[in-house]
């Protein structure tokens, strides 16, 4: 009994951080064009993630995209800046992406 306690405790400990920054995404209207595996008005995160793993600038690419908006890296859909995003969420919202598998 206690050692399923302790591996349900430590399941939630690591899961935490990422679903707050899914509720980050979601309050902050990410899902209206972007979904975990499927394509919608944008790629999923997990297209995103994908595209990025093993770049080492993908963090300011994408803070810099979410805060400003951008084109062409999927496509010929623009993704509009993000309205009520500061800077420190974008921060947090591009590493929870790079860290969707």
């Amino acid at each position: 009994m206690k050692r399923l306690l302790l591996a349900l405790v430590a399941a939630v400990a690591v899961s935490a951080p990422a679903l707050a920054d899914e509720a980050l995404a979601k309050a902050k209207k990410c899902s209206t064009c972007h979904a975990m595996d499927k394509t919608k008005v944008g790629p999923s995160y997990k297209a995103i993630a994908a595209k990025y793993t093993g770049n080492k600038d993908a963090a300011a690419k994408l803070e810099g995209v979410i805060v400003k908006g951008g084109k062409g890296s999927f496509g010929d859909t623009p993704m509009p800046p993000s309205a009520g995003v500061n800077a420190a969420e974008a921060k947090q919202l591009a590493a929870w992406i790079l860290s969707v598998k």
